[in-house]
């Protein structure tokens, strides 16, 4: 059963959701996170210490506008919301492989206005 979230990124507010992957429901018990953003192209990521996971039978290396994701590597919770650096025509790609974990509902445009370094809380609805 998946998990309803809101995202707070900056002054910006969203809905979404946390399937019920193993790796999601970490992130779930953990939940509420609060971090500063980090941004990197169209992503928004930030550190989850507190979840340790490995790469799991929905990782990705594309992955679609308003997809969230854990990045095992860097132990990080990512948004994403267009190209990335590493990206190439039509595909929006990670640094590395990243688990999915669940989706934004709305539509995550407004998310480019959030700047580097703001307040970003993931918290259950």
């Amino acid at each position: 059963m998946s998990t309803d979230i809101v995202i707070t990124a900056g002054d910006q507010r969203l809905n979404g959701f946390l399937d019920d992957s193993p790796t999601a429901l970490a992130l779930a018990d953990a939940l509420p996170i609060e971090a500063s953003a980090q941004l990197w192209g169209d992503e928004i990521h930030f550190p989850v210490p507190q979840v340790v996971a490995e790469l799991d039978e929905s990782a990705a290396v594309v992955v679609n506008v308003g997809d969230l994701g854990y990045w095992p590597t860097g132990r990080a919770f990512c948004i994403f919301f267009g190209l990335t650096p590493t990206s190439v025509p039509g595909e929006i790609r990670p640094a590395s492989a990243v688990n999915r974990v669940g989706r934004i509902t709305d539509d995550p445009c407004c998310l480019n206005l959030v700047p580097e370094g703001a307040p970003v809380r993931i918290e259950r609805k």
